[in-house]
């Protein structure tokens, strides 16, 4: 049988769009990694580390955060899911926006992933260097050698070869989801049993009694959402992954259609098991939630144990940002709107001229962690927000056009579909519209953010006109 179940008649092959940075991958992802990059890309470090934050903030509402943002999430991977199987590509939407809105878009889809991930990476290192903290022998180390040491592993390991990358995910990702089943069983027995914690009996009680849902009432909740994004950030991981597996037209439908549970059992499951062990006011940006619950239960080495698995988390989430921007990078130097050298690759097939460009970011984010440790998460998370939602934007895009040309005859869109079309695509642009006015809204840094969002498009309109003439260039062959 044929990988695509066709509606219409197939363009011609000479049609079809062929993108350069497809091509010198090897492909020694199995199902069981695609599998696990897809589980690993939807618990990271802004339900780890974030949630604690949040809860604070917005009490048990953010749950419903989390479920809301969860569906859109799932949208996009689903568009993206489509469009994988229309056409795998390591360049995943930076091909596709290539293909359907020019080198122009595939320009700025790849250069807001870029500063998605470049930003991201430094949100992981600080938040790698805070966990190490928790335990006495790292207190006296400075943040930023931690973040440091957390970068140069992590670095080494991603540079080796994808096969390497791959089972580091796989087992990041067994961990992640071993703690997190673990966390809800534990969580469980101790609603079901009302066994008291640091004087507090969990049950709907430690809800209603301590202002109901909405303790601050609906606002603080709506005003979060652009953290809760964040915690979303890496499920189109899969679809950039999928350039490098055999047989992506079996494996992906799969791997992706089970992230929508896996989002309602390990998001919203846990911050409902969270609200209703401990009152929110318990909870802080300073330390995981899931520690603060083993902390408070006093059985020794357990608090250890989860700030182990919260570490690993953030490491996971750095394996999988340096990845990905690699294979982003090296689509968009091959026609010529990125550095030459970042579409250089080396003996294991691994492009690590744009894995190095990326971590050089993160070397700028220790920095931050030496001069602004306290505030460094924060920063970042709030400008890896801009660049998730222009990425998730222009996937949306890109699916928008891709329906349109099918509904044109121009393609044929594969029997695994983004459902609603093309009413889901318009509906996820004006919520991710939504997020950037409820960043405004926000005030302080989320607001900070927003007004930078001119500046970024400014770099973008200049950075343009430098590239458009090797751009040019790259094109009149290949065309």
């Amino acid at each position: 049988m044929s990988d695509r179940t066709l509606t219409e008649a197939p363009a011609p092959a000479s049609s079809r769009h062929v993108d350069a940075g497809d091509e010198g991958y090897s492909k020694d992802l199995k199902s069981r990694h695609i599998n696990m990059i897809a589980i690993g890309g939807a618990i990271g470090t802004g339900l780890f580390l974030g949630a604690g934050g949040r809860l604070a903030g917005a009490g048990p509402s953010l749950a419903i955060a989390y479920a809301v943002c969860g569906v859109f999430a799932f949208f996009v991977v689903r568009a993206l899911g489509e469009l994988v199987l229309y056409r795998p590509s390591s360049g995943a939407f930076v091909s596709y926006a290539r293909e359907f809105m020019g080198e122009k878009g595939a320009y700025t889809a790849g250069w807001l992933y870029f500063l998605n991930w470049s930003t991201t990476t430094v949100a992981d290192i600080t938040a790698a260097a805070v966990f190490a903290h928790y335990w006495s022998a790292f207190t006296d180390v400075p943040q930023w050698v931690l973040a440091f040491i957390a970068l140069a592993i992590v670095l080494t390991a991603n540079l080796i070869s994808v096969k390497y990358f791959g089972e580091m995910e796989f087992w990041f990702s067994i961990v992640k989801v071993s703690a997190l089943v673990i966390f809800m069983l534990v969580a469980i027995y101790l609603v079901a049993t009302s066994h008291p914690i640091d004087g507090h009996t969990p049950g709907l009680a430690t809800i209603t009694g301590n202002g109901g849902l909405f303790p601050s009432g609906v606002l603080p909740m709506l005003l979060v959402v652009q953290g809760v994004v964040f915690a979303y950030a890496s499920v189109e991981l899969c679809g950039v992954a999928a350039g490098e597996t055999e047989n992506p037209e079996k494996i992906m439908p799969k791997a992706i259609n089970s992230i929508m549970w896996r989002v309602g059992v390990f998001y919203v499951g846990s911050v409902v098991l969270l609200a209703l062990l401990l009152p929110y006011t318990a909870y802080s940006a300073d330390q995981s939630p899931f520690v603060t619950v083993f902390d408070k239960l006093g059985i020794p080495g357990t608090a250890g144990i989860m700030n182990l698995v919260v570490l690993t988390a953030a490491l996971s989430s750095l394996n999988s940002g340096l990845y990905s921007t690699g294979r982003i990078l090296r689509s968009m130097a091959l026609s010529g709107s990125a550095p030459k050298f970042t579409g250089v690759m080396n003996k294991g097939k691994v492009p690590y001229g744009g894995v190095l460009f990326t971590a050089a970011f993160g070397v700028a984010g220790v920095g931050l962690n030496y001069f602004m440790p306290g505030e460094a998460f924060e920063i970042v998370l709030n400008l890896a927000s801009i660049g998730i939602l222009g990425t998730w934007g222009m996937v949306m895009l890109c699916s928008l056009f891709f329906w349109h040309r099918s509904k044109n005859g121009l393609v044929s869109r594969p029997s695994y579909r983004l459902p609603w079309a093309p009413y889901t695509q318009i509906v996820t642009l004006i919520f991710l519209a939504t997020v950037l006015v409820l960043m405004w809204c926000d005030g302080g840094v989320g607001r900070t953010t927003v007004m930078l969002v001119p500046v970024i498009a400014a770099a973008l309109v200049g950075g343009w006109f430098l590239v458009r003439g090797r751009v040019a260039e790259l094109a009149t062959p290949r065309d």
